[in-house]
């Protein structure tokens, strides 16, 4: 497999912007959206930050980053950005022993950035060939320079001022996203080598966060960038019930199959404490699937809580359970990955969508999770909703 790692420089200090790398935007410190945007991606496995600062680290690590200590003579205002992601690499491998194929430089500063962003600058070096990839967006402006001689047109003549038509494209850096070979890399140590490809955005989205006044307007944008999902997560005090699709949602939706045609699939254990933590918090809790299997039935009785199984209409057994339990379906957290999982989507007050999930799902949640199914995304939500440390000591 194809390891495609996103490093994140996150430095404790900021002149321009004091802890610039935890200030929220949309609810979300920087560091934590360059990770969920990372996260997200179909073409990441791995994330990375590399910080020297512990509360820079406790951030990454709770949107589901791994931390790598950055060194103080790599932490400087002059450190270069390519020595902490060289840093991070050695890191990451002497600890996973694995090589990095692809390597990214992701800035915490472009709050904007989406998976779709990520995703092309890998594809462009992973699939089609390219030494680097950066983000870009169209700039149709004139520019300017202003020596002592005289202010003259830097990518026009100031005596023909041809239609935006009529001119050469122009693009502009968007400091957002770097891929490049990881290889060559390490031989140019620098982020441009070899054939770069542009990867055009929304020019919409660019914006660099440099001093108090960017900060500003990056939150006055964020509304209506980020759209009214995919921001805020419920706390306990949104939330009565949990509801857990099975298939795609607490595992990776394939499927093993012997020879004599018994199935096999594979969960993860931080969900398994995730559910644990719910449990003894007191909230209601279902797993509610199509499939009738025999699996869903034993990792229900492993966690200890109820099942439906084998239902066509998952969003009438929804609405008798609620009724049944008396749970008002508005304070109701339903976790899906899959369109069978739309009705369901309808009646509670928070859909979920796992990181992996069909992209029609991912639009019509409240919420999507940083984290793919099977992979503790159940984990990732009981987080939210119990605090990140969790506390399976908690009684109901």
């Amino acid at each position: 497999m194809t390891t495609v790692l996103a490093v994140i420089p996150a430095r404790g200090g900021s002149k321009g912007v004091p802890a610039k790398n935890l200030a929220p935007v949309g609810g979300i410190p920087l560091v934590a959206r360059a990770v969920r945007a990372c996260r997200a991606a179909r073409l990441v496995t791995d994330v990375v930050v590399t910080t020297d600062d512990p509360a820079v680290a406790a951030a990454a690590r709770a949107a589901g980053a791994e931390a790598v200590h950055r060194p103080a003579r790599l932490a400087t205002d002059t450190s270069t950005s390519e020595s902490a992601v060289l840093h991070a690499m050695d890191a990451f491998e002497a600890l996973h022993e694995r090589p990095v194929d692809v390597v990214l430089l992701v800035q915490c500063t472009s709050p904007f950035l989406t998976r779709e962003d990520v995703d092309g600058v890998v594809a462009e070096v992973a699939e089609l060939g390219a030494d680097t990839a950066v983000t870009v967006a169209p700039f149709h402006g004139f520019v300017w320079r202003r020596p002592e001689d005289g202010a003259r047109g830097v990518n026009h003549d100031k005596a023909h001022r041809p239609r935006r038509q009529d001119r050469p494209q122009d693009f502009l850096e968007t400091g957002a996203a770097y891929a490049m070979d990881a290889k060559g890399f390490r031989s140019h140590e620098h982020r441009f080598f070899g054939r770069t490809a542009l990867v055009a955005t929304d020019p919409a989205r660019v914006l660099e966060i440099d001093d108090p006044h960017d900060l500003e307007r990056a939150r006055a944008l964020a509304p209506l960038l980020d759209g009214p999902a995919h921001t805020t997560t419920p706390g306990r005090e949104d939330i009565d019930a949990v509801v857990l699709d099975f298939d795609g949602t607490q595992t990776d939706d394939r499927v093993i199959v012997d020879s004599d045609g018994r199935e096999f699939v594979s969960v993860h254990r931080g969900d398994g404490l995730g559910i644990a933590a719910l449990r003894r918090a007191g909230l209601h809790l279902l797993i509610l699937s199509t499939e009738r299997n025999p699996v869903v039935a034993a990792r229900a009785r492993k966690l200890h809580i109820p099942v439906l199984h084998g239902i066509d209409r998952k969003d009438l057994a929804l609405k008798h359970w609620c009724e049944e339990y008396g749970v008002d379906p508005q304070r109701v957290l339903y976790a899906g990955n899959d369109v069978n999982d739309l009705p369901c989507f309808s009646l509670v007050g928070w859909p979920v969508a796992v990181a992996s999930a069909h992209d029609a799902v991912r639009a019509a949640a409240r919420v999507v999770t940083v984290t793919p199914g099977g992979a503790g995304a159940i984990r990732e939500i009981a987080g939210w909703l119990l605090g990140p440390t969790l506390s399976t000591s908690a009684t109901p």
